[in-house]
């Protein structure tokens, strides 16, 4: 239905995406996602291939969120201390050269090496993979409070705050659907050490993108008058003075921890739907395509009201999809299964992204994106350790459904306990 002359501006679906310095930034995440992606299906597939052990999947979960974690306080406090570009520059570098490792490591020089040597249980060239990915754990704990922070900073006003949070996630939605199945595709067809190839040359180009953009200078009350510690603190202090933040973030973290299966995709490829590296890379993508869509729809239709309701409704959806994905021995019904937990995820990732840019003044948001970084960003690590030590202990396809059904009940824990989520309207203030 047409607008009639007095009623309010039409809705421009495109507004954040006219800013040049926005759109830079965007494709450079999505070139770095589509990397990090490739890297996680060969780097997987790989690991998987050597070992024949799914707690060697959990590990590589755990070698990068350890770092992670262990670096995000003071991580945050940096990116509300340093402008950010100065931090996000030499962190790329980094993951930079961390892909570059993976692919001289696949050198017929690099793996003579560390041939026929073992650490531990497991072989030394096992090892020298972790230990790379947990170097780029460290350099991915900087790199999300500043890109976070940072992105705010290129919009004109907070009006377009919701519009550039969709676009966002909806890009690296995308590009996370575009990773997986080219990751899958050239490990195929044309090897580890191709795929990694093509993952150092996209890390590189992300690099010279974020190089492009100019940079900002801090927000007004950077200082703030508070020590080291205290700094460091302020983003916890803040998110646990705040329910609806809180709660929206422990929604995501106890359903990202529990009811992921990505890190067992591996083993549902190859055990039980009989499948290979190509197929493993479908599976990997078809939770993205499920987010790339919602987000495209939340884009035009953008979310009004009962956002709270929605959210909760969305991880108790993700919840059941994980179950039946769990007990189906059909390749097709999986894909599908996979794309809706995708469908739902996105709307808890909007809202939650919403809420933390609405709710976080603007010379917080490093600090206060640390946090999220680690309730949120590890626990998607954390949750792969989970699920490989689970499957170890209770075989596959039990591990994933007794996820599934802690993840339902988180949903029903939450819903009773946050009363201002559960009544929230507007993710927007």
């Amino acid at each position: 239905m047409l607008p009639s002359a007095d009623s309010s501006p039409a809705h421009d679906p495109y507004a954040a995406l006219r800013i040049p310095d926005f759109r830079r930034l965007v494709s450079a995440r999505v070139l770095f996602t589509v990397a990090s992606q490739i890297q996680g299906v060969v780097v997987g597939w790989q690991i998987y291939e050597l070992t024949n052990n799914p707690l060697a999947l959990g590990l590589i979960g755990l070698a990068e969120a350890i770092p992670s974690i262990a670096v995000s306080l003071y991580a945050g406090h940096v990116a509300d201390s340093v402008p950010r570009k100065r931090i996000i520059v030499p962190t790329m570098i980094v993951l930079f050269l961390c892909s570059l490792s993976l692919f001289l490591l696949t050198r017929p020089s690099g793996m003579a090496l560390f041939a026929n040597q073992q650490v531990l249980a497991f072989p030394l060239y096992v090892v020298m993979l972790y230990a790379v990915l947990f170097v780029s754990g460290i350099a991915r704990g900087f790199l999300g409070p500043a890109v976070f922070s940072f992105m705010p900073q290129l919009l004109p006003n907070r009006a377009l705050l919701s519009n550039a949070v969709t676009w966002n996630s909806s890009s690296w939605q995308a590009a996370a659907v575009l990773g997986p199945a080219i990751g899958g595709l050239l490990f195929a067809k044309m090897g580890k050490g191709f795929a990694y190839g093509i993952d150092s040359g996209l890390m590189l180009l992300s690099l010279l993108l974020f190089l492009s953009i100019a940079g900002r200078a801090l927000p007004t009350r950077e200082g703030e008058q508070l020590n080291l510690g205290e700094s460091i603190l302020s983003g916890v202090r803040f998110i646990f003075a705040n329910q609806i933040v809180l709660a929206a973030l422990s929604l995501d973290l106890f359903a990202v921890l529990f009811g992921g299966a990505v890190a067992l995709l591996p083993i549902f490829a190859k055990d039980i739907l009989q499948t290979g590296p190509d197929g493993l890379g479908y599976l990997r993508a078809a939770p993205a395509v499920g987010s790339v869509l919602m987000a495209v729809w939340l884009t035009y239709s953008p979310m009004k009201r009962g956002a709270g309701r929605k959210l909760l409704w969305a991880v108790a959806g993700f919840g059941l999809a994980t179950i039946g994905f769990a007990l189906s021995k059909s390749f097709a019904l999986s894909l599908f299964l996979l794309f809706l937990t995708g469908v739902f995820d996105s709307v808890s990732v909007i809202v939650r992204s919403t809420l933390i840019h609405t709710y976080t003044p603007e010379y917080m948001k490093g600090r206060v994106s640390a946090v999220n970084n680690i309730f949120i960003g590890s626990s998607n690590e954390i949750g792969g350790f989970e699920s490989g030590a689970a499957a170890k202990l209770m075989g596959t396809v039990p591990s994933v459904v007794f996820g599934g059904l802690m993840t339902l009940v988180v949903v029903a824990v939450t819903a009773l306990k946050a009363d201002k989520l559960r009544k929230l309207e507007s993710g927007t203030k």
